[in-house]
């Protein structure tokens, strides 16, 4: 398969390393740190082990990273895998990874991020996350919820989605700010809590029952899911300037950025709680430790470090999400409208709406949560083949001049490829109702990509 000779439109190279870095520390540090680390904990209630998934993902992602980083070098167009898969596999793989980007995986993560954000907001503005309905559209199956919860969540979504349409400028601003304040939240949280705070570096040896290789391997879907976003600068390459050095870079610091981030919060978490203690919390993680070393004042700090860094998601989901459905869209994939480029603010404008509309509508629907728990595990999925698109890209065209080549080739990419098929074959054994749903939803895309490429 080869790539298109010419894009119609083209988006402007405006971006630099640090810009890129910036958005995959923005997508990737959201809800997950703040609430998957009891679920892991309950998998694998042994604390060093309970480390070593972390420290494995985020050397996972890494490897993935620099896999991605050749691949956007190869094919420095918006996109990311959709652009792989498609080269790589051919159309339907292609689009089948960006329908499901749109119908859970950004869609979905912005919804989820929006909700989660309402509740962290009724701190300071009572009655932010009120769910109480003003009314309900009955629609069969999906029925309509408006309440001020949902209002408020909708909100946030479409002011992103604003910033966004204006101008790559405002939105980088708003991405580099963010992004700032939550990593400078982040360490000065985990250099208190380690330094002055309260707890036992004992519990980093505590061990409260076996571990078994089915509950490691499990215990990955949800820390993939946390580390997801790794991949975020790719879809910017075409508006990064000297993609085949700058892409590389942006992966790599953002993605060494999160795994050290990710890591020392695994570890406070553990110093504070012991890993029987966080196997135990239900809700925010990053809420119950705060109490435990800041007490009183806790809520209201670790209330604001919640909003910056959910809204910081929010923004980076709006910033990379679009520019998969504008490349489909450009090859006649998506409706063609999403690869309209604004003739004054130089943005894709229709995809960003498009985008933020679907995630109302999953807001108002509440159908958000069924989605990313019923296709969680595709994340790895189209990840493993986007890194295996490596080997079939040399393979198909060995001569195309390469800017960058993966760190570590060959053995990187198949440890990557071979840990995400591990990953996604234990899903289907471990849990093989939500994953067969899951894979339902995936293949629902096949009738949409005929819809849409019947007349190309």
């Amino acid at each position: 398969m080869t790539p298109t000779t010419q894009d119609a439109q083209t988006l402007e190279r405006r971006l630099g390393p640090f810009d890129g870095a910036a958005i995959i520390v923005s997508n990737v540090i959201g809800g997950g740190i703040l609430f998957l680390p009891p679920q892991i904990a309950a998998s694998v209630p042994s604390a060093m082990v309970f480390l070593s998934t972390w420290l494995a993902g985020g050397l996972l992602a890494f490897a993935g990273a620099m896999a991605y980083a050749e691949l956007a070098a190869l094919r420095p167009r918006a996109g990311g895998e959709y652009i792989y898969l498609r080269d790589a596999y051919g159309r339907l793989a292609g689009f089948l990874t960006g329908w499901t980007s749109f119908v859970a995986g950004f869609s979905g993560a912005m919804a989820a991020s929006a909700i989660v954000l309402t509740f962290y907001l009724d701190r300071f503005i009572p009655g932010a996350a009120n769910s109480t309905p003003f009314f309900v559209l009955p629609v069969p199956y999906v029925p309509v919820t408006v309440s001020i919860q949902t209002l408020v969540a909708s909100s946030a979504i479409i002011v992103a989605a604003l910033v966004h349409i204006v101008g790559v400028g405002p939105g980088r601003a708003v991405t580099n700010i963010l992004a700032a304040l939550k990593v400078a939240a982040f360490v000065g949280f985990i250099a208190f809590g380690l330094t002055l705070g309260t707890g036992a570096t004992s519990n980093l040896q505590d061990a409260v029952a076996p571990v078994t290789t089915a509950g490691w391997l499990f215990a990955l879907i949800p820390i993939m899911f946390t580390y997801s976003g790794w991949n975020a600068a790719a879809y910017m390459a075409e508006e990064i300037r000297n993609p085949g050095k700058n892409v590389p870079l942006a992966l790599a610091l953002g993605t060494v950025a999160v795994t050290v981030i990710y890591l020392l919060m695994n570890v406070l978490f553990i110093y504070v709680l012991g890993i029987g203690g966080l196997a135990a919390v239900q809700g925010s993680v990053l809420d119950v430790v705060a109490d435990r070393l800041l007490g009183m004042t806790a809520g209201d700090i670790m209330g604001v470090v919640s909003i910056v860094s959910l809204a910081a998601g929010i923004n980076a989901f709006t910033f990379a999400g679009p520019r998969v459905y504008f490349a489909m869209a450009r090859d006649g994939a998506f409706f063609k409208s999403a690869a309209h480029i604004h003739p004054k603010f130089k943005t894709p404008a229709v995809s960003i709406s498009a985008q933020a509309a679907f995630a109302i509508l999953l807001v108002l629907t509440g159908s958000l949560d069924a989605l990313a728990n019923y296709v969680g595990f595709a994340i790895t999925l189209f990840l493993g083949l986007a890194v295996a698109a490596v080997f079939v890209l040399r393979a198909q065209d060995p001569d195309a001049p390469r800017p960058f080549k993966t760190l570590g080739y060959p053995v990187t990419p198949a440890i990557f490829v071979l840990a995400s098929a591990a990953i996604v074959v234990n899903a289907f054994y471990s849990d093989p109702g939500r994953t067969l749903i899951g894979t339902a939803i995936i293949l629902a895309g096949i009738p949409f990509y005929y819809f849409f490429t019947r007349k190309r």
